[in-house]
This record gives C-alpha cells, sequence and structure tokens, in this order.
C-alpha cells in the first residue's frame, strides 16, 4: 500500500517520506534529525530502514538535519550535481556520506522504487523535483520551491496519482505585507515561489489526465494561511466541475505531522 507523509512542510523546514509498508524515501530533511527520527517514528516509520535522501535544493530549510542523521544512520544522498557541490562546500555533508549524482531526467531504483528528477526553477544551484514510483505501481511527485511551472514540470507530474504542488503565497497578502521590496520581487520572479492561484490554476488539468491526490505544500507562514491555500484549490476545481472525494482528495501538508498520511 503506497503511503505518502508530509513531515515537515513551510519555511521553517520540510521532509516528506514516500514508501509502502516495506520502506521508502525521504525528499529533502529540513529539520534536525533528531526531529526527524521522531516524526518518522511517530508514524510508525523506522530511520534505519530508509532507502535514500533526495535533496530538492540545498537551501536550509530543506537540508538543516543532513549532515547528523547520514552519519547515523549511513544512508545514500541522492541531488543534482549544483546541489551535492553545494552541500559540499557548505559543510553540509559528511566526508564518509554516500553521494549518489541524480541528473535530471535520470531514474535510479533503490530497494525497487524508482525515482526520476526533472528540472525546477529556482534560485539555488541547480533544483530539482522528483517523481516515485513504487513497487504496487503507483506513482507520486514532488515539486515545490517553483517560480513557475514550467513545461518540464508539468510533464513530469502529469498523470501521477498523488501530486505535492506548492502553493507558497497569497499575491494581495505578500504585496500588502511586511517583507522588503527585494524579497517581495524575488518570490514573485520565475526563480521565487508558486502562487495560490498558480498552484490552483494547474490542479484540474491534473485531474483530468489522472491525478486523485493533491497535497498543496510549503505555505508561507507570513504570505498565506492554510484554509486559504485550501480554498482557493477547491474552488478551481469546483468550478471545473469536480467534485473532492469523488475525483478528487485534497489535503494542506503541516508544519508538522502529528501522524496524519495520504494513502494512494
Amino acid at each position: 500500500m503506497a503511503r505518502f507523509f508530509p513531515l515537515f512542510s513551510g519555511s521553517s523546514g520540510n521532509s516528506m517520506y514516500v514508501g509502502s509498508g516495506d520502506g521508502g524515501i525521504l525528499i529533502d530533511i529540513g529539520m534536525s534529525a533528531r526531529k526527524t527520527t521522531q516524526a518518522l517514528e511517530r508514524v510508525g516509520v523506522d530511520p534505519a530502514r530508509l532507502s535514500g535522501i533526495f535533496i530538492t535544493h540545498e537551501h536550509i530549510d530543506h537540508v538543516r538535519g543532513l549532515r547528523v542523521f547520514t552519519k547515523k544512520y549511513d544512508i545514500p544522498v541522492y541531488g543534482s550535481a549544483g546541489t551535492l557541490a553545494a552541500l559540499e562546500e557548505a559543510g553540509q555533508v559528511d566526508a564518509k556520506t554516500r553521494l549518489f549524482e541524480m541528473p535530471a531526467q535520470g531514474t535510479t531504483t533503490p530497494a525497487d522504487i524508482g525515482v526520476q528528477a526533472f528540472h525546477t526553477s529556482h534560485d539555488c544551484r541547480e533544483g530539482l523535483g522528483y517523481c516515485v514510483s513504487l513497487p504496487d505501481g503507483r506513482t507520486a511527485a514532488v515539486a515545490t520551491d517553483l517560480g513557475y511551472l514550467s513545461d518540464e514540470v508539468q510533464q513530469a507530474i502529469a498523470g501521477r496519482d498523488l501530486v505535492v504542488l506548492e502553493s507558497n503565497h497569497d499575491v494581495r497578502m505578500l504585496q500588502n505585507g511586511s517583507y522588503p521590496y527585494p524579497l517581495k520581487r524575488r518570490i514573485l520572479s520565475d526563480i521565487g515561489h508558486l502562487s495560490n492561484d498558480t498552484c490552483a490554476g494547474a490542479l484540474p488539468g491534473l485531474v483530468e489526465q489522472g491525478s486523485t491526490r493533491f497535497v498543496l505544500a510549503h505555505l508561507s507562514r507570513e504570505n498565506n494561511i492554510p484554509e486559504l491555500a485550501y480554498q482557493t484549490a477547491l474552488a478551481e476545481l469546483t468550478m471545473h466541475g469536480m467534485r473532492q472525494n469523488v475525483d478528487f482528495r485534497l489535503m494542506v501538508a503541516p508544519r508538522e505531522n502529528t501522524g496524519g498520511m495520504m494513502i494512494f
């Protein structure tokens, strides 16, 4: 049975588990090793049985716990050449950490879990999103930290059973908020973050292409509200004649998971 646990999500830290009863992988590890271990154990996952950690990019809210966690559990780490270089330069990985380059469009299969990478547009060295294929045939895609939905991203996530998509900010909240102008401009740029409206606009097409589970992720604490992100997405789907719990299921990834999961 395919399982998805959004362990942490948001500007303070990001980490997601995708797998089954027989094991799985982490995508990012943006909280401390201790908190990540506790979160995994809370949802019944043995950290020592992870098959790999797939890093989207080198920003601290995606790699904070990486060095200590991999030193304790000796789990292989995958990422783009640019990301791995950035991690080494910043001392975010131990000298003994097993690092594996994951080129965009490349595929690897740790413990019979197929993982394919695709480019993302963000202000980092070389960001990636990931598509995961589990032994039972179910598939998931994780696409966060996106300035915009490129053709490559849209093609990669199309038809996946579960799609994790960034719904970072409400544009009006951001524009009227306290952030300095350069930061607002960066967030709204093509190397920034995806808004609620842009995220919501992509969902009906994904339903038409076969996706049935959606997780809204990486919400800004200052420029978004979970209910607002949820209602923006739900309204767009409903406007296209799609029904919650019939044609799709929708959830917002919590900042810290206390035990909830999505089976797909």
